[in-house]
């Protein structure tokens, strides 16, 4: 599949047949052309944005790839998974990219795993050029409305930190980050955007690149501060970043891999290749969602919004209610239980028992994946799960593996699952 990503401008008079086209920041009267985040630009400078180059560049490399990523369908490829995606971006600086596009294609083919052919072309839309406004924040935190940033939010607060909470708009979260950036002292800073991604046709549900919208608004948002390198806060819990294959047919980017280290690697070296002064930082990657509960600054906070945020991917399918047995939900069932306050989350199926054989493939795989790690050892779970990390770092992911299965087993024994 084709797709081009252009500003208005650039856009060819006669689009190639078989290619998909979209517009940066303005909606195209042409039928058959989406669009990213029309009327963006406005707003942004009413905002006080003046991104780099660099920094803008990367915003629209990112909205890109998330466009791409829902616009192509997974069933039409050969093997009904794996996509050959071709994407023509126009950029403001092109240059860098184009000299670099190897890191790119090989970060997202970790990501998403998909093959990515990119093309960098001049023309992109320019940035905008707001009034700069005086920033007392130091820092960009992600904040989600789910319970990993939530405690990200309440720890940088607690160490003196004064971060831009950074959030995508989503449904019923937008209330829940509003009422979080609050609570932190960091409501006059919290940007909330969407990346606004329209087209005619279906969408690819799938949506392994999601993070990459995330990751484009949290880089944007580096360039209202006053520090010479910004950095990004990723609070995510390291057992679902590395997110270790519960059954075989659950191997690469069949699991989810928006976080994974190997992915955050690339993503870090593109940055810095593409002229970016950003420093990623995930200060949990070793610790499991239990930990970080257990671990959190302030526990009355924490107590306060915990069982409010959201986890499962299914929040809107049941009426904003979680599932309560896909891997997300056990995954925070099993760490509220290890820190050990009366879980109030509304779930559809409380105890898995409940869940029927028609929703079992999730506690079914944590099941297997638990009494396999118990029978043969973590090392032989885990084969070669962990060869991404280095020689120092690997008894660290370790650690988190075999504690997020016990965590998990925990949850499974309660319930009478194993």
């Amino acid at each position: 599949m084709k797709i081009l990503c252009s500003s208005i401008n650039s856009l060819p008079q006669n689009v190639p047949v078989g290619t998909r086209a979209f517009t940066f920041l303005e909606a195209s009267s042409r039928p058959g052309i989406g669009r990213i985040a029309s009327g963006w630009l406005r707003k942004l400078e009413s905002a006080g944005y003046t991104p780099s180059i660099p920094v803008w560049d990367f915003m629209l490399f990112c909205f890109a790839v998330y466009a791409s990523d829902v616009a192509v369908l997974r069933k039409t490829s050969a093997d009904g998974w794996t996509r050959q995606i071709e994407l023509d971006i126009t950029l403001n600086d092109p240059v860098p990219w184009e000299a670099n596009k190897a890191i790119a294609e090989e970060m997202l083919r970790v990501l998403s795993g998909d093959f990515w052919t990119l093309r960098f072309l001049p023309g992109g839309p320019t940035p905008p050029k707001g009034n700069h406004r005086e920033c007392d924040r130091d820092c960009v935190s992600l904040l989600s409305g789910g319970l990993d940033s939530l405690i990200g939010g309440i720890d940088a607060t607690a160490a003196g930190r004064k971060p831009i909470f950074v959030s995508q708009l989503a449904f019923e979260d937008s209330a829940r980050q509003v009422a979080y950036a609050d609570a932190l002292g960091g409501g006059d800073w919290h940007q909330q955007w969407s990346h606004k991604v329209v087209f005619s046709g279906k969408k690819e549900t799938s949506t392994r690149a999601r993070s990459m919208a995330f990751y484009g608004l949290a880089v944007l948002a580096t360039s209202l501060l006053s520090v010479n390198r910004a950095e990004i806060l990723v609070p995510e819990n390291g057992f679902i970043s590395i997110n270790p294959p519960l059954l075989p047919g659950r191997m690469a980017s069949l699991s989810t891999r928006t976080t994974h280290p190997q992915f955050m690697t690339f993503l870090q070296k593109l940055l810095d290749a593409v002229g970016v002064n950003a420093q990623l930082c995930m200060p949990y990657r070793f610790m499991t969602k239990g930990e970080m509960l257990a671990q959190c600054a302030d526990q009355t906070l924490l107590a306060r919004f915990a069982c409010d945020s959201t986890s499962c991917g299914r929040f809107r399918t049941y009426n904003r209610t979680h599932c309560g047995r896909c891997v997300p939900c056990m995954v925070r069932k099993a760490a509220i239980q290890r820190w050990g306050i009366s879980d109030t989350t509304r779930y559809k199926f409380t105890n898995l028992s409940l869940a029927g054989k028609a929703n079992a493939d999730d506690p079914m795989a944590v099941a297997c994946a638990v009494l396999a790690a118990e029978k043969k050892g973590i090392d032989a779970f885990l084969g070669a799960t962990l060869a991404f990390a280095s020689a120092a770092d690997r008894p660290h992911y370790r650690h988190v593996a075999e504690q997020g299965l016990a965590e998990l087993a925990a949850l499974l024994r309660r319930d009478g699952i194993i």
